[in-house]
C-alpha cells in the first residue's frame, strides 16, 4: 500500500522536533508531501531539509489539494477549530495536536459535522501511547479496590531540552499584524470559559490547563475513567501552578502542575489500592525515544515488592502515529477523538470555576 501524502499546518516546536521526524521514520506508512506556515524561514528550512515537499501560501490551499490525504494541524490553538472544520469538509484524515480547540463551543460546532464526515480525525494526546501507560492498564488494581491517585507534571517547558539538544528555528519574521490578531483571537476564546474580566493569572492558569494539563487530564480518564466532577482547584504563582483535586467517589484523585525554569521533568501517574501501588514515569517528551518505566510495587509478608518495566524506549509519539495508521487502514474509532477531548475541555471548565470560588477572577 503506498504511503498516506501528509501535509503539515504549522512548522514549529513540536513539527520540528516530533512529527517531521516521525514521519520520515515510518517513511513506508507516511510522506511528508506539503507544508504551511506563517512564517517563511520556517517553511524555506522544512522544503530545504526534506525532498520533494510542496510549500503551500495558505492553510487552506494545503488542506483543499488533491495531492494531500492526511492533514496535521499543528498550527496554534485559536487556529484549531477553523483548520479542522476546512479539513473536515475537504474530506480529509485528520491528526489533531492538543488541545483540540479551546472552548467546548468550538468542539460542539465540529462534532456537528461528524455525522457526514465519513474519515479518521485523531486527537494527539502522545501520552496515552507511551509503552508504561498501555502496560499500566494492565496492572492496575481493580476499580472498587482503587483509594487514591496522584498525578505529577513537574516541569520545565520543551525550549529548555530543545535548546540543548535540537537545532530548533524559532523564526522572527512572522507578520507582527497576524500575531497580534492571533493573541487577539486567542485571548478571546479563553475568556468564554473564564470570564471577560477574569484576571491575568486566571487566563494563565487556563492556558496552563489546556497546554501542559490536557495530556495528564486525558490520561487521567483513560485510565481511571469519567471523575464525577472538581472537589477543589486552586492555582498559585501567578497562574503558573495549579492544583486540583477530582472526585472518583471513593477516592480522591490529586493533580498538581508546576512550571518553573530549572529545566527538569518530573511527570508521574499513581495509583493506589491498600495493597497495590502502580506508578507511570515519563520523561521530557521533547527528545524522542527517552524510556517511559512503570513501577507496580505490591505487600508482601517481607516488606513491599517492586517489580519494575522498563526502561521502555518506544516513542510515544511513533506509537501514536503508528495507531493513527491502523485507524486509517481499518476504518476503526481512535479512543482519542473530539468527542474524547469534549470531556477534558468541559472538566478545564469546571477547574476554573473551581479556581474562582478559592481565589477570585
Amino acid at each position: 500500500m503506498a504511503p498516506f501524502r501528509v501535509g503539515l499546518v504549522g512548522l514549529g516546536e513540536v513539527a520540528q522536533s516530533i512529527h517531521l521526524p516521525v514521519l520520515a521514520d515510518q517513511r513506508d506508512r507516511w510522506q511528508i508531501a506539503g507544508v504551511h506556515d506563517v512564517s517563511p524561514s520556517l517553511v524555506a528550512l522544512i522544503t530545504s531539509q526534506y525532498a520533494g515537499v510542496q510549500a503551500y501560501d495558505s492553510a487552506e490551499a494545503l488542506i483543499n489539494s488533491p495531492d494531500i490525504d492526511v492533514v496535521f494541524v499543528l498550527s496554534s490553538d485559536d487556529t484549531h477549530s477553523r483548520f479542522v472544520r476546512a479539513a473536515m469538509q475537504a474530506d480529509k484524515h485528520i491528526l489533531l495536536e492538543k488541545p483540540a480547540c479551546l472552548t467546548v463551543r468550538e468542539i460542539d460546532e465540529l462534532l456537528a459535522l461528524m455525522p457526514a464526515y465519513r474519515k479518521t480525525l485523531f486527537v494527539g494526546y502522545m501520552r496515552r501511547y507511551a509503552p508504561a501507560y498501555l502496560k499500566a492498564r494492565d496492572e492496575l488494581p481493580a476499580h472498587a479496590d482503587i483509594t487514591h491517585v496522584r498525578i505529577f507534571d513537574l516541569i520545565s517547558e520543551g525550549r529548555h531540552f530543545l535548546k540543548k539538544s535540537q537545532n530548533i528555528l524559532y523564526p522572527n519574521d512572522i507578520d507582527p499584524a497576524l500575531l497580534a490578531r492571533g493573541a487577539r483571537e486567542r485571548d478571546a476564546l479563553i475568556r468564554e470559559v473564564v470570564g471577560a474580566d477574569a484576571s491575568a493569572d486566571l487566563m494563565r492558569a487556563y492556558r496552563g490547563l489546556t497546554a501542559l494539563s490536557s495530556h495528564h487530564i486525558s490520561a487521567m480518564r483513560g485510565l481511571i475513567g469519567e471523575p464525577a466532577g472538581v472537589v477543589a482547584a486552586h492555582r498559585t504563582n501567578g497562574g503558573a501552578n495549579t492544583s486540583v483535586t477530582f472526585d472518583y467517589g471513593h477516592f480522591a484523585c490529586l493533580y498538581d502542575a508546576v512550571v518553573d525554569d530549572l529545566g527538569l521533568f518530573d511527570a508521574m501517574i499513581e495509583v493506589r489500592s491498600n495493597t497495590r501501588r502502580v506508578r507511570i514515569i515519563y520523561d521530557t517528551p521533547y527528545i524522542r525515544s527517552l524510556p517511559t518505566r512503570l513501577e507496580v510495587t505490591e505487600a508482601d509478608p517481607l516488606g513491599p515488592v517492586t517489580k519494575s518495566f522498563g526502561p521502555l524506549y518506544g516513542d510515544a509519539f511513533s506509537n501514536e502515529l503508528e495507531i493513527f495508521h491502523r485507524h486509517i487502514i481499518e476504518g476503526t474509532k481512535p479512543l482519542t477523538d473530539l468527542a474524547d477531548s469534549r470531556r477534558d475541555l468541559a472538566l478545564m471548565a469546571g477547574i476554573i470555576e473551581k479556581m474562582k470560588e478559592s481565589g477570585g477572577r
